[in-house]
């Protein structure tokens, strides 16, 4: 199943591209943008978009997947309807051709005929992702899944209104960008449908840095199986302890600006005022544990979803660590403990709906989360959080 991380590998320097193309022309980007509404509409924001961009990307990873892997196509979801609505008020289902013509007519009936912007994107989609894989440490790799055993969320682009708004920060080496582009990612987790278990990951940040020719994508993996673990990214070493008022050591925690005031205070005697940090999308702080920026990722609420979480918690569990539902491990009478680096209880799994929910919040993390990567740092953010709200 090495050929599987390639691939995904190789879609998701696709979907980056399409994402880039669709920014480069600020009137074509207008165009692309409509509201989600009714039971797509994600409840934690005032405001929350779908792009053509989005539903692009999604319906090129399902087909370019379910092309190589066609006992997989019934079981790649993702968090787009790909029902798009054009100027006139038509609805379209958009999908990816067989041609690159083909998917430009498709396209161009949903940009209301507008056949240059519709050339541009089924370019993107129908061309090979310029990606060097010969240094990604894949070809060794023998995984022992079989492609019937699994299945695909995708997150097309995750921090949408980060992606639309479209702000360039300036990144800083070893800092977490609270906002802007970099927090947009396009996010593929791939899980076992018998268990739920996330087994492989591949976050691609399109948005990394920019040079004199524009910007340029940066792309992370993961795969945990039984006793294959391997990532992309090294296991942060251990920093120089900082400690608290109080004389423990200091922890680093990422939550949104818009959590709870009871968490927040909860957890800042165990951080110190400079660690308890803030950035947008659930993918890009997630990510920051993953590179060491972060230590954990704490979330309250149930505003993520499967799509969200899969990928970014393979690479967890590759390098350790894992993504327990907040609630559930609160609500925990007995000790847990970990086991192989892992939390022995709580931790999310992919392929149960919550049956009495509708729309979105069918396949939401509906208890809230906390990513990590140390096992015992998390049972000290569970055990300041137990009773606090």
């Amino acid at each position: 199943m090495a050929d599987l991380l390639k691939l995904l590998l190789r879609v998701a320097e696709k979907a980056a591209n399409v994402a880039r193309v669709c920014r480069q022309e600020a009137p074509l980007f207008q165009l692309l943008v409509q509201e989600k509404t009714g039971v797509d509409k994600n409840k934690k924001f005032v405001q929350d978009f779908k792009t053509l961009a989005d539903v692009v990307i999604q319906e090129m990873i399902r087909h370019d997947v379910g092309a190589q892997f066609p006992e997989m196509i019934d079981h790649i979801q993702g968090e787009e309807s790909n029902k798009f609505e054009n100027g006139l008020g038509e609805s379209v289902i958009v999908t990816v051709c067989g041609t690159e013509k083909e998917t430009a007519a498709l396209l161009a009936t949903v940009l209301d005929g507008d056949q240059t912007a519709a050339t541009l994107l089924a370019r993107a989609i129908h061309q090979d992702a310029k990606l060097t894989l010969t240094d990604t440490g894949t070809d060794d790799l023998h995984i022992p899944l079989s492609p019937s055993d699994l299945g695909i969320w995708i997150d097309p682009i995750d921090a949408t209104s980060q992606y639309i708004e479209g702000r360039e920060e300036a990144a800083v080496e070893g800092r977490l960008c609270p906002s802007g582009l970099q927090c947009a990612l396009v996010l593929i987790g791939v899980y076992l449908r018998a268990t739920g278990e996330p087994v492989m990951g591949v976050i691609n940040q399109p948005f990394n840095h920019k040079d004199p020719t524009g910007w340029k994508g940066k792309h992370f993996w993961g795969v945990s199986c039984g006793s294959v673990k391997a990532c992309s990214v090294l296991r942060p070493k251990d920093r120089p302890a900082k400690t608290t008022a109080a004389g423990g050591p200091g922890l680093s925690v990422v939550m949104s600006s818009s959590e709870k005031q009871a968490v927040k205070e909860a957890l800042a005697p165990l951080c110190g005022p400079d660690r308890l940090m803030y950035a947008s999308g659930a993918g890009y702080k997630i990510l920051c544990v993953i590179l060491g920026l972060a230590d954990v990722y704490v979330l309250s609420e149930g505003s993520t979803f499967k799509w969200d979480s899969c990928g970014p918690h393979a690479l967890l569990r590759a390098l350790g660590g894992g993504m327990v539902d907040l609630k559930e491990c609160l609500h925990s009478s007995g000790s847990s403990h970990c086991q192989g680096g892992h939390q022995d209880q709580g931790e999310l799994t992919y392929h149960q709906p919550h049956t009495e929910s509708t729309g979105a919040d069918h396949w939401a993390n509906q208890g809230g989360l906390v990513a990590y990567l140390n096992c015992q740092i998390l049972h000290r953010v569970i055990g300041e959080l137990k009773g606090k709200f």
